[in-house]
């Protein structure tokens, strides 16, 4: 972007800056990770912008959950490194050397970071609202009175707010997910990252959880979205990465990946997932992917 400055009239023309543009909320380079001697991931490049949806696609196996894990530092990752707004996350650097980071560094690196998972994870024995209140409580050190107030607006912001006083049992699988975002919300994240959130759903459930994730992006949230879910990322995402055997093998806006990439092992498993999928899904104006 270019900023025209008007300066006193001593000056015959105006100055020109180049204003950078901002920089990402997410930033990896040249991510690499091994399970002993199996690499999972290798020469990941990716950058997430603020308020922008990134999908991300592939076979199973392929390293997508193991790439969200990497940037929750829920994995330590063996090459390359993560910024999260700026700050390198999960390493330091030491007499030139890079070293491990302490777990309250790391902790404060992401503590803007936000994550679902394909499980709900949420305590059998807490309500939701008090499944929602617990971490306001303990990480947050908030007021009984304050934490039970973001609770509440987190519930109803996921359309659960009737549902506050009941147990995780009494809840139908989307109704636990959803609950499971309104605990990661009440942190006040930057960036949710949801880890195939709709996998363990019964189909008739996936919608539930998918039309907040929508909601969510229309708020402007940032996400990162591993999911099998193409028809949401061909209507929410503003960029889709497709990962086979650790790389990101083809990347683009939904149209330019699903229509017009030539890469033969994307085109397989665009295929393999229509062959598996009874119906052909469609984006939002009834058109096809």
């Amino acid at each position: 972007m270019t900023v025209m400055i008007d300066l006193p009239a001593s000056t015959s023309e105006p100055a020109v800056f180049e204003v950078p543009p901002p920089a990402p909320l997410i930033e990896v380079r040249n991510l690499g990770k091994r399970f002993g001697e199996v690499e999972v991931l290798r020469g990941v490049d990716l950058d997430i912008g603020r308020s922008e949806v990134v999908c991300i696609i592939g076979p199973s196996g392929s390293g997508k959950s193991t790439l969200l894990r990497c940037l929750a530092a829920l994995e330590t990752y063996d090459e390359g490194e993560v910024r999260i707004e700026g700050e390198l996350l999960g390493y330091g650097e030491r007499n030139g050397r890079r070293v491990r980071a302490s777990q309250g560094e790391i902790n404060r690196v992401r503590r803007n970071i936000g994550m679902v998972f394909q499980q709900f994870n949420l305590w059998p024995h807490m309500t939701a609202l008090e499944n929602v209140m617990e971490a306001l409580l303990r990480v947050r050190r908030l007021s009984r009175a304050q934490a039970k107030q973001r609770a509440n607006a987190m519930l109803d912001t996921v359309g659960l707010a009737h549902k506050g006083d009941a147990y995780p049992a009494k809840l139908s699988g989307g109704q636990q997910q959803r609950v499971a975002i309104a605990r990661a919300l009440a942190m006040e994240p930057h960036i949710m990252l949801f880890d195939e959130p709709t996998s363990a759903l019964d189909p008739e459930l996936v919608g539930e959880v998918l039309q907040v994730m929508k909601q969510l992006a229309r708020d402007g949230m940032t996400m990162a979205v591993v999911t099998h879910e193409m028809g949401f990322a061909a209507q929410v995402a503003d960029k889709v990465m497709f990962i086979d055997q650790g790389r990101i093998a083809v990347q683009g806006r939904p149209r330019e990946v699903f229509h017009d990439a030539e890469h033969p092992r994307l085109r397989q498993f665009l295929q393999n997932y229509f062959d598996r999928n009874a119906f052909w899904t469609r984006g939002s104006e009834g058109t096809p992917l």
